[in-house]
């Protein structure tokens, strides 16, 4: 580790290498990378992690290393002598072998993030102006071409050009540093699918696509002025959608055992970094939430999540974790999960969200080139795309007898649990709006606890439940259900008579009715009777009714339920109040 000063900002956001090193941020080296990809040197390696893994700042590390800035500082903001960023870096002692190609060639970076767009001529309009910057970021070439070179230039760098001049415009700045250096070029493509990703969820796929694959195709497969292409993303992709006919693709995924600790931070790096920030005790409380990654044969932790809480703890240490993830990314692809099992009924992949988020595993067969228009083509592909994209971690895999990969799957950690739990919530929410629950309203103000019974078994056994913390799913769940009845006011956990019953309904005014639940968890079924009767007693036991009374409800008018839930069954007692 290259701190030597007692304190360093942690890098909130940063993403650029060059910014990283020269205002002194905390940085985990991970300029072992660039031996890796000399020593490997394929023609075109594509690196597949979910978003916010540290993939730009990579990217933008190889920039500062490969790219010959002698010329550019000239006339944009890199430096120009970039060897420096590197002294006392890893990469530093590797030897003169891998040095001696530190700012030695053309490098065209793009990174594709802000191609996000609602449609298509939005996001080919961002493309477009990425690369007319890139163009211009490299004017010093144009004084070296010759006339009608100099006219194709312009039109690029305008961003004043159609599809077509576009899709072929990467190859053609390939030719043009080529020129004027006389090395090849090597291209740097971060984030390659984000405009895919959301021209899949927005709707305009297919022009997405056919543009993409005609830029890739020129850039990297007849591109005879290209000594090697990087390329991140999210997914593969499969050849036949983008890299068609790409032999010198190399991909680097989250399967993939070579380049595994390269995104993400070591238990190694991070012990490092709460030591230097004196965190060691709430080192466990962090691997809870954000470890539990796998990719090939490294655990690793989210880095975005993991440098949040960090700064959280520097400035206090009593600051309870969240989940800051879950901000970066839209999570459509949970929506889609839970929609999808619910539009089909399918009661297996309810079970499987069940399983996971009770902290279990479940298998299922890998399909490395699933392409974004396939995603939903069936539950099994949307399950992949959780897997590559962070939603689920690989415990363990193993090869069937048709020699596909079958992996042991989990969720990672608490962060990504509670985004699980969130969508959960909000599709039960959604769920419960649309339903009619009027007979479930009226058999609990008409004091019909058979009823009740009835309907808040079937609820429970269509729900998606989770028993890790069971006396808040229950409690969260029938909280949920009562919502709808619109009129009556809701409190929670309130002090009354002698303790704190589980929930309150009552009408707005002391003219309504009113309604008292408690709740008992029974470890087995055969409990559920006695429980629930345990609870009902508990009731007046412990002068529930008292408050309510204190307000003006009318005794005839309050009705009391202990209920015992057990999985997703419950048993209901209860009616009106009586004292003798």
């Amino acid at each position: 580790m290259s701190n030597t000063v007692s304190h360093r900002p942690l890098p909130i956001g940063v993403e650029f290498f060059h910014d990283m090193i020269e205002r002194g941020y905390y940085y985990i080296d991970k300029t072992l990378l660039i031996k890796d990809i000399i020593d490997n040197m394929a023609q075109v390696t594509l690196f597949t992690r979910p978003r916010r893994f540290g993939k730009t700042l990579n990217m933008t590390m190889l920039k500062s290393f490969f790219e010959d800035t002698s010329i550019l500082h000239k006339t944009s903001y890199e430096s120009e002598n970039t060897r420096q960023l590197f002294d006392n870096l890893n990469i530093a002692n590797t030897g003169e072998k891998y040095m001696s190609e530190q700012g030695k060639y053309p490098v065209i970076f793009l990174t594709l993030k802000s191609a996000k767009q609602p449609d298509f001529e939005s996001s080919f309009s961002a493309l477009r102006t990425l690369i007319a910057s890139e163009f211009s970021r490299h004017s010093y070439v144009f004084d070296s071409l010759n006339d009608d070179e100099k006219e194709k230039y312009k039109l690029l760098s305008s961003g004043k050009g159609t599809t077509n001049d576009y899709k072929i415009s990467l190859m053609f700045l390939s030719g043009c540093l080529y020129k004027y250096h006389n090395k090849k070029v090597i291209i740097l493509i971060d984030e390659y699918d984000v405009p895919l990703e959301t021209s899949y969820f927005t709707g305009f796929y297919q022009e997405m696509i056919a543009f993409i694959r005609s830029l890739f195709e020129s850039a990297l497969k007849t591109n005879i002025y290209l000594h090697f292409a990087v390329l991140t993303g999210c997914l593969r992709i499969s050849k036949e959608s983008i890299f068609t006919g790409l032999n010198n693709l190399n991909i680097v995924s989250i399967l993939s055992k070579k380049y595994d600790e390269y995104f993400g931070f070591t238990q190694k790096e991070v012990d490092e970094m709460f030591k230097f920030y004196k965190l060691e005790d709430k080192l466990e409380e962090a691997k809870r939430w954000y470890n539990g990654y796998m990719f090939g044969n490294a655990n690793v932790y989210n880095p975005w999540s993991i440098i949040k809480i960090t700064d959280e703890w520097d400035t206090d240490k009593k600051t309870l974790p969240i989940a800051f993830w879950a901000t970066t990314s839209s999570n459509a692809i949970v929506k889609s999960l839970i929609e999808k099992m619910d539009y089909e009924q399918n009661r297996q992949t309810k079970r499987e969200i069940e399983q996971l988020i009770s902290g279990n595993t479940m298998q299922k067969v890998i399909h490395e080139d699933i392409t974004y228009d396939e995603i939903d083509n069936s539950i099994d592909n949307i399950w992949n795309f959780l897997y590559f994209t962070g939603y689920l971690t690989k415990v363990e895999e193993r090869a069937d007898e048709n020699n596909n990969i079958v992996a042991e799957l989990k969720i990672p950690n608490i962060e990504v649990s509670t985004i699980f739990r969130n969508k959960i919530q909000l599709w039960f929410e959604t769920r419960i709006k649309a339903k009619d629950l009027k007979p479930f309203y009226e058999a609990i103000l008409n004091g019909d606890a058979e009823k009740f019974e009835e309907i808040l078994n079937d609820e429970l056994f269509d729900s998606i439940s989770y028993f890790d913390n069971a006396e808040s799913f229950y409690h969260g769940f029938m909280l949920g259900l009562l919502r709808g009845a619109t009129e009556y006011i809701l409190q929670s956990n309130r002090e009354s008579g002698l303790g704190r019953c589980d929930i309150i309904m009552k009408f707005e005014t002391p003219r309504g009715k009113a309604v008292i639940f408690e709740f008992k968890l029974a470890k087995k079924m055969n409990q559920l009777e006695s429980l629930s009767v345990e609870a009902l007693n508990q009731i007046e036991d412990k002068k529930y009714i008292a408050d309510l009374i204190d307000e003006g409800y009318k005794q005839e008018k309050i009705f009391k339920y202990g209920i015992a839930f057990c999985g997703k069954v419950c048993v209901v007692k209860g009616g009106n109040i009586n004292y003798s």
